[in-house]
């Protein structure tokens, strides 16, 4: 499984506003998701999500915000996508019966190795990129998680016309 410390690869991780947080995942999952340093994805999230400093932010809150299928942040768009149900669950037979149960985080990597995710387990969120999880220290053990939902973030390429002249 192949791991990164999001404290490592968020630029502004070591801001005086990440070190007096808590209770962060979410801005931390923002903030790898897309690309932008912490206090970038802080902002965001506090606008967008009306999170308080130091507090969480509610799966409700999320789902809500997300329903709009873009999102702008640092300069950058985005286009994110609710996965399905059918995405985030697997089915077994047992006994002849077909049961459908929630991935795990393991099993989501291992369907998704590709894309950027923000995937939400119980109370916490975290970031799958191109199959590396990218988390808090100590997290890359719990591989069991249950995942109760997520969210694929793809960048939206501005277009721009050239016009060539020959003459």
């Amino acid at each position: 499984m192949k791991y990164k410390n999001s404290t490592k690869i968020i630029s502004g991780s070591d801001s005086k506003k990440a070190k007096n947080e808590k209770k962060d995942c979410v801005v931390k999952a923002i903030a790898s998701s897309t690309s932008v340093d912490y206090n970038t994805a802080h902002s965001w999230v506090k606008e967008n999500f009306e999170r308080e400093d130091k507090k969480g932010t509610s799966n409700w809150m999320i789902s809500k915000r997300f329903k709009n299928e873009k999102m702008e942040i640092g300069g950058k768009e985005f286009k994110v996508r609710k996965l399905k149900s059918w995405e985030t669950t697997n089915s077994y037979k047992l006994y002849g019966e077909l049961i459908n149960r929630q991935k795990t985080v393991k099993s989501f990597r291992k369907d998704k190795p590709n894309g950027t995710y923000m995937v939400l387990v119980s109370k916490h969120a975290f970031t799958i990129k191109e199959g590396t999880l990218i988390d808090n220290v100590g997290e890359e053990w719990r591989p069991t998680r249950k995942v109760i939902g997520a969210y694929q973030f793809v960048p939206v390429s501005k277009e721009v016309q050239l016009s060539l002249d020959f003459s």
